[in-house]
């Protein structure tokens, strides 16, 4: 491991957040062509276009759970390459999907290869940096990382006005072979030979049970599927709200980019004040603001129509805030003790916490019909039981007894 004192490379950084950001481009680029997938495929109905976004997170929590454990027997490198291999495959069956069940699983297959780098970068940062520098390292990974969530989904209403939307799918797919080509020529194997574990299959029960022992690092992983699973309420009806409750088509890349800002600009700063602050402290004043402004949302138009676009974009800007300074830390945190496993503990940490998330959208996300109300509760729900859970494993101080003679 290196020492935890070195300043991060920025090379290294832009490699790990562009290993992450095919996951984000998978994901975003799509949201402009909803609509038109969902009649290419006999799909009219837009709670169905919601599963086209949640099923690729599905995915994404079934692959880490095998390419991390997979990774401490065979290395970080190959299971990238895997990876990316699988995700030409499924990127085809979505192209050439005739229904919507066929596209479902095209996307739950890219989630399944995209989960190979997104886990692997996580734990490449892992094998290279410990403490507070590898919460530092993190926000800076994601701060990169988000900028494609800004630009994808105007990327992708680009692609789909000129070209169709299976356009955006070659889109990504060239995206991901430039990427596999920089990460073949310039990152080296991080998991040492001594580090390597023979894979078997009791490597999940081992795993798993040295992963338990680690209060804050199961606490941590039920608080991240928490707060995840009420990003994706938005993230899956975002297209719906605004183009069809707001009726702002040509806006919704605008503004859903904007809103990214939001979420990267706090992510960047988390990077900067985390080592004088502190990862855990950082975490618990954000979720608290996340908190709060859901709460207001929720008391102010109960039993209302929408607001005016004027205050909602301000309430989500707050939460999206929020979440910056939220997943870095969350994740760090729970990663934390978990160096000597850190594959299989990546894994486990993402497989559940991807696990709480998606029932939560699925089962929100069926109310948002006429207004976003039904989406501020689940921010609001779903963040007081993140807060209860954090106190409730929060370290107490320790207080040193005076010496007495």
């Amino acid at each position: 491991m290196q020492n935890e004192q070195v300043k991060p490379d920025f090379e290294f950084i832009a490699l790990m957040a562009s290993l992450m950001s095919i996951v984000a481009l998978a994901i975003d680029a799509v949201l402009p062509a909803l609509t038109e997938i969902g009649q290419a495929i006999n799909t009219p109905d837009p709670t169905d276009h919601q599963l086209l976004i949640t099923m690729i997170f599905l995915g994404l929590g079934v692959g880490q759970l095998f390419f991390g454990p997979l990774s401490d027997s065979y290395g970080r490198k190959s299971i990238v390459y895997f990876g990316f291999v699988l995700f030409i495959i499924a990127s085809a069956i979505c192209i050439f999907a005739p229904s919507l069940e066929i596209m479902l699983l095209g996307r739950v297959l890219q989630g399944i290869a995209l989960s190979a780098p997104r886990t692997m970068s996580i734990s490449i940062i892992r094998d290279t940096y410990s403490g507070d520098y590898m919460a530092r390292v993190m926000s800076f990974v994601t701060a990169f990382f988000i900028l494609v969530p800004v630009v994808a989904p105007l990327i992708g209403k680009w692609i789909l006005d000129a070209f169709g939307w299976e356009a955006i799918f070659y889109s990504q797919l060239f995206f991901g072979l430039l990427v596999a080509l920089w990460f073949w020529r310039r990152q080296g194997e991080t998991l040492k030979p001594e580090f390597k574990i023979p894979f078997r299959l009791s490597v999940f029960q081992s795993g798993f049970k040295e992963f338990m022992k680690y209060r804050e690092s199961v606490a941590f992983t039920l608080v991240s599927g928490l707060v995840t699973g009420a990003f994706l309420v938005y993230l899956s009806a975002a297209q719906h709200v605004f183009e069809k409750q707001y009726r702002m088509p040509d806006e919704f890349p605008y503004i859903f980019a904007a809103l990214a800002i939001s979420i990267g600009l706090a992510t960047f700063m988390n990077g900067t004040l985390v080592l004088r602050i502190g990862m855990r402290k950082l975490a618990l004043i954000a979720l608290l603001a996340f908190c709060f402004s859901a709460v207001l949302y929720c008391a102010l138009y109960y039993d209302s129509s929408n607001p005016s676009i004027w205050i909602l974009i301000p309430f989500l800007c707050i939460q999206f805030f929020g979440l910056g300074f939220l997943w870095g830390n969350f994740r760090a945190i729970a990663m934390e003790p978990l160096g000597h496993i850190a594959g299989i503990g990546a894994a486990i940490n993402g497989f559940f916490s991807t696990v709480i998330s998606v029932p939560i959208t699925i089962f929100i996300g069926n109310f948002i019909a006429d207004t976003v109300w039904p989406m501020f509760a689940g921010l609001a729900l779903c963040g007081l039981l993140a807060l209860a859970i954090m106190l409730v494993v929060r370290k107490p101080k320790v207080v040193k007894s005076p010496i007495t003679p």
